[in-house]
């Protein structure tokens, strides 16, 4: 690692506040390892962020990640922060490009936020009829099926800029009564304050991969791997290994309403839930399993995977126009 002193670390990120605050707290644990560490950040707006509509008309999501990821493959920046709740679980890895480090997970729970000035605190205030917005077809399926009296709309930008609009500071074709965000999120830009009920993982089963950093580099950039795999969080990287094996059995598009997450209980063993809705969340299905005697990753995520194809998981996906 001598030489990566004299080296330049260029970091591919989305120009959203919260990609560049992610990636200046990445800058931050790479210099307690390479104090001198030279770091240029190379900021680009991707498709999907210029998209205002429904991202499943651009391919999804996982646009998001693309971009940056062709900068990695072509050379122009040396590694990519990426949230893995936004890497696409129906398509292997890009050529060439490998995740070498996860970053300790963050609180994974979603939270409900209200207008400014409004005295409501829980998804139970609000009547019927109330208008919800989120940005997630997971959120909006698990809403419906606890509140089907409520009208539920996406709505996408920055979380700034969706706080604003639900504030009424920015135009709207609807007056929003409440909003769904990721807790992590509202705590990475300070916005913490503003969340009032926050729900359990058994009230909203996050997304698969929920508040976890992952740090991708190119396989063949040895010192660039090196230098990221210091800041590999053993157990994040175990606990997402078994999600995304399971998101990948399922083969789901951007539209599907899909659910997982794993924890290692305090006797070792991994525990993973997964959750398959239909768009109004009124058909679901549920498996849960535990890592048993081989507590391995992978073959956990391909057990939950199975058990909700058994039950019909695949009907359900294919019943969602994409």
């Amino acid at each position: 690692m001598n030489d990566f002193p004299g080296r330049t670390l260029r970091i591919g990120t989305r120009s959203s506040p919260m990609a560049r605050a992610q990636v200046d707290h990445v800058s931050a644990l790479l210099r307690k390892h390479v104090p001198e560490l030279d770091i240029e950040v190379v900021p680009v707006t991707t498709e999907a962020d210029k998209w205002q509509g429904d991202l499943a008309q651009l391919g999804g999501k996982g646009l998001f990640v693309k971009e940056i990821d062709h900068m990695l493959q072509r050379g122009r920046v040396d590694m990519a922060v990426h949230c893995i709740k936004d890497v696409p679980g129906d398509v292997p890895m890009p050529r060439g490009l490998i995740f070498a480090a996860y970053l300790p997970r963050e609180d994974v729970r979603d939270v409900l936020l209200f207008p400014e000035g409004s005295d409501r605190q829980s998804l139970a205030d609000l009547p019927s009829g109330a208008t919800v917005a989120t940005s997630a077809v997971r959120r909006k399926a698990q809403t419906n099926r606890v509140r089907p009296d409520l009208n539920v709309v996406r709505v996408r930008g920055a979380i700034g800029s969706r706080i604003e609009k639900l504030d009424g500071k920015r135009k709207m074709d609807h007056k929003l009564d409440a909003m769904i965000l990721a807790r992590a999120g509202l705590e990475r830009l300070s916005f913490l304050d503003r969340a009032r009920q926050v729900f359990t993982v058994e009230e909203m089963l996050p997304a698969v991969g929920a508040g976890a950093l992952g740090l991708e580099c190119r396989k063949d950039d040895e010192a660039v791997a090196y230098l990221l795999q210091r800041l590999n969080h053993e157990r994040t990287m175990t606990e997402i290994t078994a999600e995304r094996v399971m998101l990948h059995g399922l083969r789901g598009h951007c539209n599907s309403p899909i659910a997982g997450h794993c924890i290692t209980e305090p006797d070792g063993q991994l525990s993973l839930r997964g959750m398959v809705f239909s768009r109004d969340g009124s058909k679901f299905v549920h498996a849960h399993h535990w890592g048993e005697s081989l507590n391995d990753p992978a073959v956990l995520g391909s057990r939950v995977c199975a058990e909700l194809l058994r039950q019909g998981a695949r009907d359900i996906i294919e019943g969602i126009p994409h």
